[in-house]
């Protein structure tokens, strides 16, 4: 059971929280100009290769998952923030519809409490300050405890950004020691939480009383049909599932082949570096994974592949990424239907598109609804089937899910850390947090010409037909 708040910890919520909306106040008048020219100073600092590397190296080296080698690949998010940031006006007037009479303008959100997750502690703060002072919003961030340290050293930088610059550092500030009660006194005194983490720390922040922007689980999966380049579905899938040894919840857990290409896609899995487990290492892998409740066993998520095999009992040679297993069964008590947060995947075989689309609504009801999920075809109904039935928020086509769900340079996906998976998964939004989620918008309302339809017109063949 969670304890109370102490009294120290109340009173340093309630500092937090000042220090944070005097540095709104200061500013306040601060022109889009001048915003902008402090985005692109905390884009720099942050997303330099230099800083981003030695802090993503640190977020590794402090929580004990992910891959060392390859996290730094992530600041590519930064820069497609900054983009997507730059592009946009989040102040006065930043939409005329003449038409409807319309004028919208934008105003700070205020007080934002983002809670950081321990698989992002590098990115995360920095994609969420861009969009904030974009907006004018101050941040306060509160960081998962397995990488405080490393929290805090990002937010670090970016306050001596600001403070270089003559801009009030207090903009963002870090928890030092966060706790859960601390958390939730912050939650329940800002203005918005950006609620990116575990499924406990969204539902608090959904309990707390004040707005929040949360994100639901994933269990992404990909369907390849018969009209599929193997090769480059493969290698997409290879790029997805060992980015950051599948910490993120848009890893490929789950492809659906076609039985005309099932053989020669298993084939090109291993030539992408996949280790095929035999169903006596299947099952010593579906132990290491899952404990007997199916609950999902910590120490296995996001590690090489090596060393989930050696934890599951067996050997994989060193030139091996990732693993994947042959599976038929769908359901929660299949464990390898369900979401695994590291280098595994499931690989099922369809007949019919038909089987395949129930199968991907089957694979939904197990866990990761309103997600992702992805498709390889270049057979547009086949796409435009998948999309009127899957029950996600996002789909990519021909793309590695973990590298373009949030965004990419060569999509138009809005790019973010976090993920809104919709009342599918328990969230307010389908959309990928973005600019429009850090501000408030008045809409101003002119008269127009009167736009009303004859009653005729609207009730159709209904008109005039006897009441009740």
């Amino acid at each position: 059971m969670a304890r109370d708040i102490t009294p120290e910890e109340r009173v340093l919520a309630h500092e937090l929280l000042a220090k944070a909306r005097a540095a709104m106040a200061a500013v306040a008048d601060y022109d889009q100009a001048r915003i902008d020219r402090l985005c692109r100073a905390i884009g720099w600092a942050t997303g330099n290769e230099k800083t981003f590397l030695r802090i993503a190296q640190m977020g590794v080296d402090e929580s004990g998952i992910g891959d060392r080698a390859g996290r730094g690949a992530k600041r590519f998010k930064i820069q497609g923030v900054l983009r997507d940031a730059l592009r946009q006006k989040s102040m006065g007037v930043i939409e005329v519809d003449e038409a409807k009479g319309l004028v919208k303008y934008a105003k700070p959100a205020g007080v934002i409490v983002s809670l950081v997750p321990t698989t992002n502690p590098e990115l995360t703060p920095p994609v969420t300050a861009i969009y904030a002072l974009k907006c004018k919003d101050a941040v306060i961030f509160s960081p998962h405890p397995r990488s405080r340290q490393t929290t805090y050293e990002m937010v670090e930088v970016m306050r001596k950004t600001l403070k270089s610059l003559g801009a009030p550092e207090d903009l963002f500030q870090c928890v030092w020691k966060p706790s859960i009660p601390l958390t939730a006194e912050l939650m329940s005194t800002c203005d918005l939480t950006m609620a990116t983490g575990g499924r406990p720390m969204v539902e608090a922040a959904y309990s707390s009383g004040r707005p929040a922007f949360g994100v639901g689980a994933g269990n992404s999966t990909v369907l390849v049909d018969e009209t599929a380049d193997v090769a480059d579905a493969a290698r997409n899938t290879r790029i997805s599932k060992t980015s950051d040894f599948g910490s993120g919840c848009s890893a490929d857990g789950n492809m659906l082949v076609d039985a005309k290409l099932y053989d020669a896609m298993i084939a090109q899995l291993q030539k992408e570096g996949g280790y095929l487990c035999d169903e006596r290492e299947k099952a010593l892998l579906e132990k290491a994974l899952w404990d007997e409740e199916g609950h999902r066993r910590p120490d296995t998520i996001a590690i090489s592949a090596q060393r989930i095999a050696e934890r599951a009992g067996f050997a994989i040679p060193a030139d091996r990424v990732f693993l994947f297993v042959r599976q038929d069964a769908i359901g929660k008590q299949h464990r390898f239907s369900s979401e695994k947060l590291c280098v595994v995947l499931a690989v099922f075989k369809y007949r019919t598109f038909d089987e395949a689309l129930q199968m991907v609504h089957d694979i939904y009801e197990v866990g990761g609804k309103g997600h992702s999920c992805g498709i390889y075809s270049f057979d547009d109904d086949h796409v435009d089937r998948l999309a009127r039935v899957a029950p996600v928020s996002r789909i990519m086509v021909r793309q590695p899910q973990s590298k373009a769900n949030a965004g990419a340079f060569n999509n138009g996906m809005p790019m973010t850390s976090s993920l809104g998976c919709g009342i599918w998964g328990g969230n307010i939004t389908n959309e990928n947090i973005n600019l429009r989620h850090y501000m408030n918008v008045t809409w101003v309302s002119r008269p127009i010409a009167e736009d009303r339809p004859t009653e005729q017109e609207l009730f159709g063949e209904f008109f005039g037909t006897d009441a009740l």
